[in-house]
């Protein structure tokens, strides 16, 4: 692929998950791909792991184009339908440099661990080759997801990061119903809940700090929870007008959707947009294009930058095509036209 073909009509490079592994019925990265390829962009993929760098090309990616089908949507939950040819790349392994793509979108799923911290690296030296990378590498590097809140006071709950286990129980007296929470987490994977009897508080401390090894957060617990937790998100800065409550099931403490929350699709409330709005621009100013606000009540409680979910559960509740919001925004910023 050379460089025009690249950009003629534009290309898009995906840095993602492998594409066979996408649950499309409910994956925003899919959107994003689809509403591109109605756009007349060129849809390639990369592994995260494929990144490479050489003095000759600068940093390349192994990369597959992907021909979308014209599946009706929304595909029906829980299934797994086939969703997409492969054009090239497929047969033999086909590299190409990160600069010759129109853009580069950083969509691999966190952890938030080595793998990905050293990726977005060597995405931040294919951006200083000429390479266009949304959400900018330097910005997700420096926004790990749990830990940015701590740069708004004025919309958190009071919260706790620390290793040391007398201070968590300082604070679990002091507020008697705490949630801890490991820092790189995701889709509500390792929290847990202490209420006021402070059952098992020596074991979670133990088992999520590794005794003492391992940083974590602690927050009060918000009642709020139980009406969902909301994730708000906000595009080159803008919030879309609805966000998606996730809503704790079956006893559960976590309303994440990947923990069998239930996803219900509501307008933003006065506070979802007071802190949106405050954020919006911050954030976007660092390069931040697209951000997951997760909001509980009137609390800001993450940031997610890495790879911001829930497109498909407000679009087909509410009509509100994020996808399209999506390449709307980018194509502000001069990409696919």
């Amino acid at each position: 692929m050379t460089d025009s073909a690249a950009r003629t009509p534009a290309s898009i490079l995906f840095v993602a998950d492998a594409p066979e592994s996408f649950a499309i019925y409910k994956d925003s990265t899919y959107v994003m791909m689809r509403e591109a390829q109605r756009r007349g962009l060129r849809v390639w993929v990369a592994l995260v792991d494929s990144l490479t760098r050489t003095e000759q090309t600068g940093v390349q990616a192994q990369v597959r184009e992907l021909l979308l089908h014209d599946l009706p949507l929304p595909v029906a939950a829980g299934t797994h339908p086939e969703w997409f040819d492969v054009a090239a790349g497929g047969d033999a392994p086909l590299w190409q440099p990160l600069k010759d793509f129109a853009a580069v979108l950083m969509r691999k799923d966190p952890p938030f661990d080595t793998a990905f911290f050293y990726a977005t690296h060597l995405l931040a030296q294919a951006a200083r080759e000429g390479a266009r990378v949304f959400n900018r590498p330097e910005a997700l590097f420096g926004h790990p997801e749990k830990l940015s809140i701590l740069e708004f006071p004025q919309f958190t709950p009071p919260t706790l990061v620390t290793r040391d286990a007398t201070q968590i129980r300082a604070f679990w007296r002091e507020h008697g119903d705490i949630i801890l929470k490991p820092l790189d987490g995701m889709g509500g994977a390792g929290i847990f809940r202490v209420a006021q009897d402070g059952m098992n508080l020596g074991s979670i401390i133990e088992m999520l700090s590794q005794d003492g090894a391992q940083t974590i957060m602690v927050q009060r617990r918000l009642p709020e929870i139980d009406q969902g937790d909301k994730r708000v998100l906000l595009i080159g800065g803008e919030p879309v007008p609805y966000a998606l409550a996730r809503i704790p099931q079956n006893g559960e403490v976590r309303g994440n959707l990947a923990a069998g929350g239930r996803g219900e699709a509501r307008p933003l409330t006065d506070d979802d947009w007071r802190i949106a709005r405050a954020l919006g621009p911050v954030l976007a100013g660092r390069g931040l294009f697209l951000v997951g606000l997760d909001i509980i009540g009137s609390h800001l409680t993450e940031i997610n930058v890495t790879s911001p979910t829930c497109f498909q559960e407000i679009t087909w509740q509410t009509g509100c095509d994020v996808a399209r919001l999506f390449w709307d925004g980018l194509a502000k910023q001069g990409v696919g036209g």
